[in-house]
C-alpha cells in the first residue's frame, strides 16, 4: 500500500511531493511503513492517518485503547500470525470475525485468517502503535511463544485431573517433593521469563500473588502496577519454592517472612548482563505473596546534572555535599528516588583521597572505591552500632540508609558535628517537616540547628514519551488553579503523551525528578532554636529562594518534561 499511500496522501493534499520524497527516502534507509515513517518525521499524527485511510476506503475506524478484547476472540489468531500481519481480532458475530488492521486491503492477511479460522473477516482501521500494544497486551511480550510451550507442557504433565480439593493446607511439608517440582524445566523456564522479561519492559519490581482462585504476576514499570500474566494456580507452590530456591531461603518455612537476594547472568539482546534481585516473600491468606525488587547498575543514574534538579537547587546541593562536615538529609516516600540521589552524591565525592563508609538495609548497588555495610538486626549490626564503629574507622563521609530512631539519629548529629559529612534519609512529606521530624524523635533544637546543613525533599513523576508527545489545549483556569499566573498561563505550551508502541500506549516513559532544596541559612538556624513550626520554616526558605516541590513541578510542566496530572499527583500547593 506504500506507493499508493503515498500518492493518495499527495493528491488528497496532506503531504507536499517534496515530503513524500523524504518520507521514501526514511522508509529505504531505515525499514518501516511508509505511514509510520510520515508519522516519525511529524508530517501527520497517527489519529489523522488513521481518520485518512478510513474515509478512502470506506473502512470503519477503531480506538483499541478503549476496546475490551475476550480471551475466546484472542485465541482466534495465533500471536505469531498476529505479530507477521500486524492484526488484532476485536470480535466475532455469527460466522464473521472482525480484525483491527493497518491495511484493509492486505488480502494475503484476510485469506490466512479465513483458511485458519473458517470465518469471514470484516477489516477495521486501527493505529499502528495501537495494534502494537493490543498485541504485547492480550498475547504477551515477545516471550509469548515459549511461554505457551511452557503452559502446554504442564498441562501434559498434570493428566487433566481436574478434581478440586477444598480443605486447608497442611502444616507439614515433602520437602523432597516441593524441591523436585521447583526443578522441573516448564516452571524452571517459566520462572527465568518472568525475571527476563520484567527487564525487557523496563520494571522496577514483580510481584507474584496468589489469591483464592487466581494467581497474578505484575510489574512495576515507571511507579505504575501492570498484570501481566496469570500462571495456573496449581503452580503456585513450585513457582514459590523455585523462587526461594534461586534466592537461597528456606523452602519449608511458610509461616514467617523471608528475605533474600537472586543474582543472575542472562544474554538480553545479544549482549552478556548480570541482574539482582532482592526478594522479599510475605505469607498470606492463600499462599505466600513475592515481590521482587530489580536492581539493574544500567538503570542508576550518577550524574547528578540528569536527575532533574533545577540549575539553581543543583547548584546548592553540590555546595552542601561539597561541606567537609555537616548533615544532609534527603527526603520522601518509598520508592521517590532517595537512594539514587545519595548514591550520585557519593559518586561525585568518590576520590582516592576519601574514606567514604555507608550502613545500608539493604546495599542495593555495589559501589567501587566505597565501603558499604549490610545491617543485620538479628545479630545486632543496626544502623546506630553500625555508625559507632564507622566513627573508629577514620571516615570523612558517612552514608546512613535511613534514620528510624532517636539513638541512630543522635550518633549521625555527633558524627555531623565532629568533622564528619552525614549523608541519610528519613520518610517526611517535605523538607521544613523534617527539622520537627528529628525533634519530636527527642533531638534537641540547638543540635538540629548546628547540624543540619541541608534537607532535600523529592518525588519521581513520569516523563511524557518522547515518541508521541504532541501539543494539548488546557484551559488558563486550570493552570492558574495549579500555580501558574495568569499571564503565563495564556501564553504556556503544553504537552501530552498520545501513547505509541514505544510507551505501551500510555503516553509516559521513563521518570524525572522533583525537588525541594532548602539550606539552612542563620536566619533558619535561629527559627529553629526559637521552636518556629513547619510552616514557618517553609515561609522563610520560599523567601531565601528555594523551589518548592510544586515549584519544581511547574517547571517540569514549562520544559514539556511532565504532565499537568502528574504533578497534581505528587505534589501539593
Amino acid at each position: 500500500m506504500s506507493d499508493r499511500l503515498g500518492d493518495l496522501l499527495v493528491k488528497a493534499g496532506r503531504v507536499t511531493p517534496e515530503q513524500l520524497r523524504e518520507a521514501l527516502a526514511k522508509q529505504k534507509e531505515e525499514g518501516g511503513r511508509l505511514g509510520t515513517n510520515l508519522v516519525k518525521m511529524g508530517l501527520l499524527t497517527e489519529p489523522e492517518l488513521v481518520e485518512f485511510l478510513s474515509k478512502h476506503f470506506k473502512v470503519s475506524a477503531i480506538n483499541l485503547g478503549k476496546v475490551e478484547i475476550d480471551e475466546a476472540i484472542v485465541k482466534l489468531i495465533p500471536a505469531d500470525v498476529a505479530r507477521k500481519y500486524t492484526i488484532m481480532p476485536v470480535s466475532k458475530a455469527g460466522a464473521k470475525v472482525t480484525i483491527a488492521m493497518l491495511d484493509p486491503t492486505n488480502v494475503f492477511a484476510m485469506d490466512d485468517i479465513k483458511f485458519m479460522t473458517g470465518y469471514n473477516v470484516e477489516p477495521v482501521i486501527a493505529a499502528e502503535s495501537a495494534i502494537r500494544t493490543a498485541i504485547e497486551r492480550y498475547y504477551g511480550s515477545t516471550h509469548a511463544m515459549e511461554l505457551k510451550k511452557v503452559m502446554e507442557d504442564l498441562d501434559e504433565e498434570s493428566g487433566g485431573d481436574d478434581l478440586e480439593v477444598l480443605e486447608e493446607e497442611p502444616e507439614e511439608f515433602d520437602l523432597e517433593s516441593l524441591a523436585e517440582e521447583s526443578d522441573e524445566a516448564p516452571v524452571v523456564r517459566l520462572c527465568n521469563i518472568i525475571l527476563t522479561d520484567a527487564i525487557k519492559r523496563g520494571a522496577s519490581d514483580i510481584h507474584i500473588e496468589p489469591y483464592e482462585k487466581t494467581y497474578r504476576c505484575r510489574y512495576r514499570i515507571d511507579g505504575q502496577l501492570y498484570e501481566v500474566m496469570r500462571p495456573p494456580l496449581r503452580l503456585r507452590e513450585a513457582i514459590t519454592s523455585r523462587i526461594k530456591i534461586m534466592a537461597k531461603l528456606d523452602i519449608a518455612e511458610k509461616r514467617l517472612p523471608q528475605d533474600g537476594r537472586i543474582k543472575i547472568k542472562t544474554k538480553i539482546e545479544n549482549k552478556d548482563k548480570e541482574l539482582d534481585y532482592r526478594v522479599s516473600v510475605l505469607p498470606t491468606i492463600f499462599g505466600e505473596k513475592i515481590v521482587l525488587r530489580l536492581l539493574d547498575k544500567d538503570n542508576l543514574m550518577l550524574d547528578m546534572t540528569k536527575l532533574g534538579f533545577e540549575t539553581e537547587s543543583l547548584t546548592r546541593f553540590k555546595e552542601a555535599v561539597d561541606k567537609p562536615y555537616g548533615m544532609v538529609l534527603v527526603t520522601g516516600p518509598t520508592g521517590s528516588g532517595k537512594t539514587n540521589t545519595l548514591y550520585s552524591a557519593l559518586q561525585s565525592l568518590n576520590r582516592v583521597d576519601v574514606n567514604i563508609m555507608t550502613a545500608e538495609d539493604p546495599v542495593e548497588f555495589n559501589l567501587v572505591g566505597i565501603n558499604q555495610v549490610q545491617m543485620k538486626e538479628a545479630i545486632g549490626l543496626n544502623f546506630a552500632a553500625a555508625l559507632r564503629s564507622f566513627l573508629r574507622q577514620d571516615p570523612n563521609i558517612i552514608l546512613v540508609g535511613e534514620i528510624r530512631d532517636f539513638e541512630t539519629a543522635e550518633v549521625a548529629i555527633k558524627a555531623a558535628l565532629t568533622g564528619h559529612l552525614v549523608l541519610s534519609t528519613l520518610h517526611t512529606n517535605d523538607a521544613p517537616s523534617t527539622i520537627n521530624r528529628l525533634m519530636n524523635m527527642g533531638i534537641e533544637p540547638f543540635l538540629v540547628a548546628t547540624s543540619v546543613h541541608m534537607v532535600v525533599a523529592q518525588r519521581l513523576v513520569r516523563r511524557i514519551c518522547t515518541f508521541c508527545k504532541e501539543p494539548v489545549d488546557v484551559p488558563p483556569a486550570t493552570l492558574t488553579g495549579i500555580g501558574f499566573s495568569e499571564r503565563e498561563a495564556r501564553s504556556l505550551k503544553l504537552f501530552k503523551g498520545r501513547g505509541c508502541e514505544q510507551c505501551g500506549d500510555t503516553g509516559y516513559k521513563g521518570r524525572c525528578g522533583l525537588y525541594e532544596v532548602m539550606g539552612i541559612s542563620d536566619q533558619m538556624r535561629e527559627l529553629i532554636l526559637s521552636g518556629a513550626s513547619a510552616i514557618e520554616l517553609r515561609e522563610k526558605a520560599i523567601e531565601e529562594g528555594m523551589i518548592s516541590l510544586r515549584g519544581s513541578g511547574l517547571q517540569k510542566i514549562r520544559d514539556g518534561v511532565a504532565s499537568i496530572e502528574e504533578v497534581i499527583r505528587e505534589t501539593v500547593e
